[in-house]
C-alpha cells in the first residue's frame, strides 16, 4: 500500500528552484510553474497545496532542465513584460530589459501628450520601445523599422494584442525604409557590445540574435551609422536617444557633438550606470 503524500505545487516549486542556479532561483523556478499550469502568481499562491499531477511534474521538469542549461526564462515561457506591456518574444528578438525603459521615460518627456508628432525607433525588436511610447502618446506616430522579417513578425502581433494601431513597422537596416522622412524623435536600443566581448558567450546571451547584440571592435559601429544618418530624419529641434553600455557615455556624447547635435547629456539607469545618451538636432551640420 502507497501511503505516500502527493507532491504539492509548492513543494514542486521549491524542487525546482534547488535545480537552477542565481539568487532568482525560486523566483525563475515560480515562473516555470506558473507557465506549465497556465495560470498566475495570486492563483498559485491559492493553490500551493494542490497535488502536482505527473504529466504536470514531467513538463515542469523540461522547462526547468532547459532553464538550468541557460536557456532564458522569456525565450521559454515565450512573453515578457516590459513598460506596462506583456510582449512576446522569441530567438529572433532581443529580450527586452528593465533598464531600456529609461529610455522610453526620456523619450516621454520629449514628446508632448497633445500633439501628433512622428516617432522612429530603429532596430525595434519585439517592439518594446515602440510600443511603449505609442501606448502613452495616442497622438503620435510611431514608425518602426529591423532588418529581421522574423523579428517584424513579433513586433506586429505584439502590436495587435494590444490594439496599438499608431504603429506602422517597415523592414530595412536602420534608416534605409525611412528615406525622405523626418521625425520629431528618433529612438533605438542598437547594438553595442564589443565583438570580442566575453560577455557573449556567457548567460542569456549565448541563446540571444548576435546581430542585435555585438557592432564591431569598440561596439560602437552601429551607434556610428545612426548618428550620422540621424541629420537628415529629424527636424530641427528633434531628439536623438541611444541605449549604449555603461563605459560608452563618454564616446556617444563625442559623436554626437561631433555632428552637430547640441544639449547632449549622458542619463543614468537605476543602477546609476550610464545607460542613454541622446542630443537635439540643430538643423546645421557640425
Amino acid at each position: 500500500m502507497n501511503t505516500q503524500s502527493p507532491l504539492r505545487l509548492d513543494a514542486l516549486a521549491r524542487r525546482g528552484a534547488a535545480q537552477l542556479a542565481g539568487v532568482d532561483a525560486r523566483y525563475e523556478a515560480e515562473l516555470l510553474l506558473l507557465h506549465a499550469l497556465q495560470r498566475d502568481r495570486a492563483w498559485l499562491f491559492a493553490h500551493g497545496a494542490d497535488a502536482a499531477d505527473e504529466v504536470l511534474q514531467a513538463a515542469y521538469a523540461a522547462l526547468v532542465a532547459r532553464r538550468a542549461a541557460g536557456e532564458p526564462i522569456a525565450y521559454i515561457t515565450g512573453s515578457r513584460g516590459f513598460w506596462t506591456l506583456d510582449l512576446q518574444v522569441t530567438p529572433a528578438t532581443l529580450i527586452p530589459r528593465p533598464e531600456t525603459e529609461r529610455l522610453v521615460e526620456l523619450a516621454l518627456e520629449r514628446l508632448p501628450a497633445d500633439m501628433p508628432l512622428q516617432v522612429a525607433d530603429l532596430g525595434t525588436g519585439s517592439g518594446a520601445i515602440a510600443l511603449a511610447i505609442a501606448s502613452e502618446r495616442p497622438q503620435a506616430r510611431v514608425v518602426a523599422t529591423d532588418a529581421s522579417e522574423a523579428a517584424l513578425t513579433v513586433a506586429q502581433g505584439n502590436a495587435r494584442a494590444h490594439a496599438l494601431d499608431n504603429v506602422a513597422f517597415v523592414q530595412g537596416d536602420w534608416f534605409a525604409p525611412l528615406a525622405g522622412q523626418r521625425f520629431d524623435l528618433i529612438a533605438s536600443n542598437p547594438p553595442y557590445i564589443e565583438a570580442g566581448d566575453a560577455h557573449l558567450s556567457q548567460g542569456d546571451l549565448r541563446f540571444e540574435p548576435a546581430s542585435a547584440l555585438a557592432s564591431g571592435a569598440d561596439g560602437l559601429d552601429d551607434i556610428r551609422r545612426i548618428v550620422g544618418q540621424a541629420p537628415a530624419h529629424l527636424i530641427a529641434g528633434g531628439w536623438l536617444l541611444l541605449e549604449h553600455g555603461l563605459d560608452q557615455g563618454v564616446g556617444v556624447r563625442a559623436l554626437l557633438e561631433e555632428v552637430g547635435f547640441v544639449e547632449v547629456q549622458t542619463a543614468q539607469d537605476l543602477e546609476a550606470r550610464d545607460r542613454v545618451t541622446l542630443g537635439q538636432w540643430n538643423g546645421q551640420a557640425g
